[in-house]
């Protein structure tokens, strides 16, 4: 008895508090955290709100040592309250609309997210991250060199880098050197740059169509007749020719099999391609150059066995009709494009 207020003056007032009452809420979070911790369990403590993170920080730090039953007593009440749950919901306006994507309209999405951007709790980062590298880059691309250093630092790694292999040579140069210089940002700077950009996205009005108008004009020219194709492309020249130029890089036919296909790929083409089709293409392309270097690559980058077969049967074929010719290379650049979509394959882009 005589040591007992030399031992309560080594304590400190939050552990006076937890000998006089037992643990607050907030001291059983930290208990809770600093166990899992020392036992090698991993926390997304950064997904909890920053004001949430900064108040279990000062708890833990004016902590000092908990007593075996006091720390039973709090893991025993912990796992009886996870016991009692039986749903949990996602956390965050971006990962309930992820949930209900395909259940609810765009417009409704659009009008939650806007009502998302003005709480002031919001994370505006968090928002940013949720969305495709397409959409991020026009902003990127518009934006000065400054605010897209700080664009670069603050989303994920991975899709920083995907995003600044987009941009053109010199101002991908510069915005990396830009990223040197955020060092001295200050958050509430970064935070106010998240929630313009943030803002600025989700403001776009619904687009009715998914795909832009190049993808769309060189989807509709990838299976057109090779004669109105050519003639499209006329009148594009004329007319816009940058655009052409556009489309024409858009546009993925028989004829490009060559330079957009990797030679590997081919026997998983062959797979899923009919026969009779793969035959028609083949037989038709004797008489174009163009066409005849892609029935080349095809054999050539299949068995040996294979390809033997299929000469003799287009020899057998002879001649294919000019629109059973094109419907059969038609279904062989469908077939790829099913395959691209799948995975399988990746085409080889332009540029590369």
């Amino acid at each position: 008895m005589t040591n007992e207020p030399t031992v309560l003056a080594r304590i400190t007032p939050a552990q006076r508090a937890v000998v006089a009452r037992g643990p607050s809420a907030r001291q059983k979070a930290a208990i809770i955290v600093q166990f899992l911790l020392t036992e090698g369990g991993s926390l997304p403590l950064a997904k909890l709100p920053e004001p949430m993170q900064a108040d279990l920080a000062e708890q833990m730090a004016q902590m000092r040592t908990v007593d075996r039953r006091t720390l039973a007593a709090v893991i025993e009440e912990f796992m009886a309250e996870l016991d009692q749950v039986g749903l949990s919901f996602p956390g965050g306006i971006e990962a309930a609309l992820a949930m209900m994507d395909g259940h609810i309209s765009a417009n409704a999405a659009s009008r939650l997210r806007r009502l998302a951007a003005s709480s002031a709790s919001s994370d505006p980062w968090e928002r940013l991250t949720a969305m495709p590298v397409p959409t991020l880059l026009p902003v990127l691309e518009e934006e000065s060199i400054e605010v897209g250093a700080v664009m670069l630092s603050k989303l994920p790694v991975a899709k920083a880098a995907e995003l600044l292999g987009k941009l053109p040579g010199d101002k991908a140069r510069r915005v990396a050197y830009a990223v040197s210089q955020t060092s001295n940002v200050d958050p509430e700077t970064v935070r106010r740059i998240g929630i313009s950009l943030a803002s600025q996205l989700e403001a776009q009005p619904l687009r009715a169509f998914q795909a832009n108008p190049v993808e769309r004009v060189g989807a509709i020219l990838n299976v057109s007749p090779a004669l109105t194709r050519e003639d499209v492309l006329k009148g594009l020249d004329e007319t816009d020719a940058g655009f052409a130029q556009q489309v024409r890089r858009a546009i993925f036919t028989y004829v490009h099999l060559p330079k957009r296909m990797l030679g590997r790929d081919v026997p998983k083409l062959i797979r899923v391609v009919d026969q009779a089709q793969l035959v028609s293409a083949l037989a038709a392309s004797g008489e174009d150059p163009e066409k005849q270097a892609a029935a080349e690559f095809l054999l050539a980058n299949m068995s040996q066995r294979m390809a033997q077969g299929l000469r003799e049967e287009v020899t057998a074929r002879g001649r294919v009709k000019e629109k059973d010719a094109e419907d059969a290379m038609n279904q062989i650049i469908a077939a790829v494009r099913q395959l691209e979509a799948a995975g399988e394959l990746a085409l080889i882009q332009d540029e590369e």
